[in-house]
């Protein structure tokens, strides 16, 4: 299991690594930063992100009669916005690859200001730091990220045969991982069965999905994109500040979970978008 155990960190630093590099050999700084000047894009994605997922995490826990440690769990995805996950959601979904990217990294940024500020809110005699939170978004996606983009300047041929490249790696290594966390977790997925958390995961995940898709029919053009992103929690920013609840076995378990969850609703609801997208286009 040791064994098992190092390949699933090796496949989840991989998928982020090889995403967020594949995705900056595609973009340019000035087409990433460009979506985040159209407000319609921004200030829903802040206020559904913020506001929305949190309050919602909040009204879930306290309606259903969930364990502290997964009602913390619950709580801590509430307030973890950026899914790293979010452009290949895109890509699934058909849905344009910039703005995801650039909403991957403002929502990523605003999740390591916003975190250690609610949450002592929300949990209390929780307490997290920024800097610890920040430092493996920071090198895990955003330096990659980063990365990506001055190979991109500096030599563009490799760069363009490499994104490809990267973004099947990315995609292979979040298939291993999504099994990795069944496999190694399957105990501890199975306890779970009947206390309500996989529920809460799932009116959370889908919750957000439909609350969002309605907020937005004032806005067409990111509809898609936006519901699921909003939906698309950042499981592993959740993570990082677990160690401070109480209930750490009960909080880690229940973001495994949620993760497990996540990932299967989110890909399914990326389907219902492109395929809605082409019905309309049609």
């Amino acid at each position: 299991m040791t064994l098992l155990h190092t390949i699933q960190q090796i496949s989840l630093q991989a998928f982020l690594i090889c995403s967020m590099a594949g995705i900056g050999m595609r973009l340019e700084l000035r087409a990433l930063l460009e979506p985040l000047r159209v407000p319609s894009l921004v200030i829903p994605a802040l206020m559904l992100n913020f506001m929305l997922a949190p309050l919602l995490a909040w009204g879930i826990a306290a309606v259903i009669p969930l364990r502290p440690g997964h009602a913390a769990g619950l709580l801590l995805l509430g307030v973890a916005a950026g899914a790293p996950f979010l452009p290949k959601l895109a890509e699934l979904a058909h849905q344009p690859l910039i703005p995801a990217a650039a909403l991957m990294v403002m929502l990523t940024v605003g999740t390591v200001l916003f975190m250690p500020v609610v949450l002592p809110w929300m949990i209390p005699g929780f307490h997290a730091h920024s800097w610890m939170i920040a430092q493996p978004m920071l090198l895990l996606l955003l330096l990659p990220l980063g990365m990506g983009m001055i190979a991109r300047v500096l030599f563009p041929r490799v760069a363009a045969a490499c994104a490809p490249v990267f973004g099947r790696i990315g995609s292979i290594s979040l298939v291993l991982l999504f099994v990795l966390l069944v496999v190694l977790n399957v105990s501890g997925l199975l306890a779970v069965i009947g206390t309500g958390a996989i529920a809460a995961a799932m009116l959370h995940t889908t919750g957000l999905f439909i609350v969002s898709w309605l907020v937005l029919g004032a806005w067409p053009e990111f509809r898609g994109l936006q519901s699921l992103c909003v939906s698309a929690r950042n499981f592993g920013a959740a993570m990082v500040p677990a160690a401070g609840v109480s209930e750490n076995s009960e909080v880690m378990i229940m973001l495994v979970a949620s993760a497990v969850v996540g990932l299967v609703l989110c890909a399914l609801e990326a389907v219902w978008v492109r395929r809605r997208r082409a019905n309309h286009l049609d």
